[in-house]
């Protein structure tokens, strides 16, 4: 019995002593936040590279659309886009675009006027506002979807979405797909006479 318990004891030390495989034991700890940060390195690279193509693309697409003839060739325009951000991302990606037509560019984004005459910041209750993109109902954009007329301003949007390259958004919480959006705003060409500014006045249900 006391020559079996000294065996195990010279077996122990000599474990102790030995260092042959500590390298792999700390290389498993290590690996996986290594990993990780690497693959998120690349992660947000992709996307900044695929950010800097589509702003791009869209700028160039938004000097096209200035052009008198833009209405003809809009739908190859956006396909020029859509062709050159998809080169950069995976299989999958979807694109999708907005164009929103302004009297001017201080109209961008701005709601329809009206008199809030409740105080609640809320068109409502018969309360009388500037139907400026005549479409018989209040608008929080007063801007008219397509690509208006001559000296128009208009909003020119792309939204992208795609699934993220790397599998390393379930380990932090990250969403399974990466969204982009770029905008571009430009004037029409003054190949004609704008159009009249619409002041009908109606009332919010």
């Amino acid at each position: 019995m006391i020559t079996r318990l000294s065996h195990i004891c010279i077996l122990l030390r000599q474990l102790r002593a030995d260092r042959s495989g500590a390298t792999l034991v700390e290389f498993a700890f290590v690996a996986p936040v290594l990993l990780m940060m690497i693959m998120g390195l690349f992660d947000i690279a992709h996307t900044q590279y695929t950010a800097s193509v589509l702003h791009g693309a869209m700028q160039k697409a938004g000097r096209d659309l200035t052009l008198e003839s833009a209405n003809s060739q809009e739908t190859s325009i956006d396909t020029r886009v859509a062709d050159q951000v998809r080169s950069v991302m995976p299989n999958g990606a979807d694109i999708t675009f907005e164009k929103v037509s302004h009297f001017d560019f201080a109209d961008i984004g701005e709601p329809e006027e009206f008199t809030d005459q409740n105080s609640d910041d809320i068109c409502n209750n018969n309360e009388p506002y500037v139907d400026t993109n005549d479409n018989g109902s209040w608008d929080p954009d007063r801007g008219t979807e397509g690509l208006g007329g001559a000296r128009d301003a208009v909003l020119y949007t792309a939204r992208v979405s795609y699934p993220r390259l790397f599998p390393m958004y379930s380990m932090i919480g990250l969403p399974t797909t990466v969204t982009l959006e770029a905008s571009t705003v430009l004037r029409n060409q003054p190949f004609d006479e704008q159009s009249e500014r619409v002041t009908t006045t109606r009332n919010c249900t």
